[in-house]
């Protein structure tokens, strides 16, 4: 086993990190997480952490089950360690996919396998692109048979596929994923710039940040406004042209937004006035971290399609999903239709197995229904920290959370950049580390402290995670507003 201090200087010299500033590593430790267990982590010193962001919002069953979900992995390794999802099924992902729509709401019942949520997106964005010309395909064969002669005569005479639709809406500030399909669907500038151009056409609306909406704008007109804006934009965009329209159930960058009344029927509305496909973001949501199996059924969503990962296997495995609507599905399920695009290691035997024991310990243990059970008392413990200056908003729902910070809490009044650099990086970062909690400090939007802890955690977690956070900022508002 390799000694710390050569982990250290190999992971200086080797090591690259996601999303970090490798620069700040030079002649410094890198933060080395060596195990887990429950809801808590240990690194290379022995210091123990209690996660409150579940890895990337993903470890759903927490650290505590390594044993038996390897023995799955292990079990599905002797029998079949791979083969692909490309002409041929192996027994797993047949029966992970029966499973998922068995989960999934409405009549989303075709399961489409991928490596992750960045993929799941691309995927959905790809699929949507196609259905209408496939979709047109079947309905010019319906109308003129399979005679060459009067398929000729009838594309002169415009009974053809409709325009091609490649076009999508998402919300401001909202993250969709880092491949470059997926981060041209992401609203989020600072991520975009570095790689621009990106892919056409893409347009952002307005999120549900109900913090910010207008001083005496009542909640009916904040949807109104909303929903109004959505329709200029399809409207602007031409509705011809548009294939999707792809949003978070709650919205996570910015800060657990949660929509207004009517929002999600006015977009299903919308949606359907225009034959739009809806799409609903449930790479973070899904799997029981709203209280639900998926948050689409929560918020009676309805989506076309929905785009999964983390929670699926709890991030034990490298896997997520496309999960499709009956309708979206018949035009591909035609004799000489195919959905042209695959993924080599998606519905990879070994991450079916594991997500299979994923879900079987999730109904077992009672997890969903514990998130839904214990969601008022966790919103109430984030909620006395309100009484801090600092704190301005507490919004989320089921174990998905953010705490707004502000310069002033009647005011509303937000940090400039420069403050946030000093507030989020410069302090609080390394403050909630140093006293053992893992969160995130965030200003993709504005600054929010967002709390999104396995859903195994129990009150007595809750209440070490707001003490934490509770001595934290009462230093950070010292700090910063004196």
């Amino acid at each position: 086993m390799t000694k710390t201090a050569d982990l250290q200087q190999l992971a200086r010299d080797h090591l690259w990190m996601h999303f970090t500033r490798m620069g700040g590593y030079r002649g410094a430790d890198v933060p080395m997480i060596v195990r887990g267990d429950g809801c808590y982590l240990e690194d290379a010193n022995g210091k123990r952490y209690l996660d409150a962001l579940a890895g990337l919002f993903s470890v759903n069953i927490g650290y505590g089950f390594g044993e038996e979900i390897g023995q799955a992995a292990l079990e599905q390794m002797r029998e079949l360690p791979f083969y692909t999802n490309w002409t041929y099924a192996h027994p797993r992902a047949v029966e992970l996919a029966a499973e998922v729509a068995s989960l999934a709401p409405g009549d989303l019942n075709r399961v489409f396998f991928v490596s992750g949520g960045s993929e799941a997106v691309e995927s959905a964005w790809k699929l949507a692109r196609q259905y209408y010309l496939v979709r047109g395909d079947k309905r010019l064969r319906e109308h003129v048979g399979s005679s060459p002669e009067r398929r000729h005569d009838a594309i002169f005479a415009n009974l053809r596929t409709p325009t091609r639709r490649y076009k999508a809406i998402t919300r401001h500030t909202a993250y969709h994923g880092t491949t470059l399909g997926a981060l041209s669907l992401t609203g989020i500038p600072a991520i975009r710039v570095p790689f621009e151009p990106l892919l056409p056409e893409v347009r952002n609306v307005r999120n549900t940040n109900r913090y910010r909406r207008p001083d005496g704008e009542t909640e009916e007109e904040f949807t109104a406004d909303l929903l109004a804006e959505l329709e200029r934009t399809i409207e602007a965009m031409g509705p011809e042209t548009v294939c999707l329209v792809h949003m978070e159930p709650v919205q996570n960058s910015g800060g657990s937004f949660v929509a207004p009344v009517g929002y999600w029927r006015g977009v299903r509305e919308l949606c359907d006035r225009y034959d739009i496909l809806l799409s609903a973001d449930e790479v973070i949501t899904g799997f029981g971290r709203i209280g639900a199996w998926f948050a689409s059924e929560r918020y009676d969503i309805r989506p076309d399609l929905i785009t999964s990962a983390k929670g699926l296997s709890s991030s034990y495995a490298a896997i997520g999903a496309v999960i499709l609507s009956d309708e979206v599905a018949a035009p591909f399920l035609e004799e000489g239709s195919m959905y042209t695009h695959g993924i080599t290691f998606g519905g990879h035997p070994v991450q079916c197995a594991v997500a299979l024991k994923n879900i079987e310990i999730m109904k077992r243990e009672g997890i969903v229904e514990h998130v839904r059970a214990e969601e008022g008392a966790f919103r109430a413990k984030l909620e006395t920290l309100l009484e801090l200056e600092i704190v301005g908003d507490v919004r989320g729902a089921g174990f998905f959370y953010a705490l707004e910070l502000v310069k002033d809490s009647e005011t509303k009044e937000t940090f400039s950049s420069e403050e946030c650099e000093e507030l989020l990086r410069g302090y609080l970062s390394h403050a909630f580390f140093d006293a053992g909690l893992i969160c995130r400090a965030d200003d993709r939007g504005d600054p929010v402290v967002q709390i999104s802890p396995p859903l195994v955690a129990t009150e007595r977690e809750m209440d070490e995670i707001v003490g934490i956070l509770g001595t934290v900022l009462a230093e950070a508002q010292r700090r910063m507003l004196g």
